[in-house]
């Protein structure tokens, strides 16, 4: 698990330099309303299941959603770690 929560780490900050520029254009179209929620999940099915239950409650206030996964092996066993991130907006 502590490997998933390294990538988990590694992924944000990716995303983040990736997208900077993407990030601060809708920073500064929506400033302090804007939100990002993170998911790590061991299947993708929970993955599944937590993205779109948080989607249901954000409604129409989604703006942009990123995707990651990560395999590692321990042992003999493979690990699969089920991220995303979804930035939304709140409503003042």
């Amino acid at each position: 698990m502590l490997f998933c929560n390294i990538i988990h780490i590694l992924f944000i900050e990716i995303t983040y330099m990736s997208t900077k520029s993407d990030f601060l254009k809708v920073y500064y179209l929506l400033g302090d309303n804007m939100r990002v929620k993170v998911f790590d999940e061991m299947h993708e099915k929970d993955l599944e299941n937590s993205v779109n239950d948080f989607l249901n409650e954000i409604g129409d206030n989604f703006i942009d959603i990123k995707y990651q996964v990560a395999i590692s092996m321990f042992a003999e066993e493979q690990i699969y770690c089920f991220s995303a991130m979804i930035l939304y907006k709140i409503e003042e």
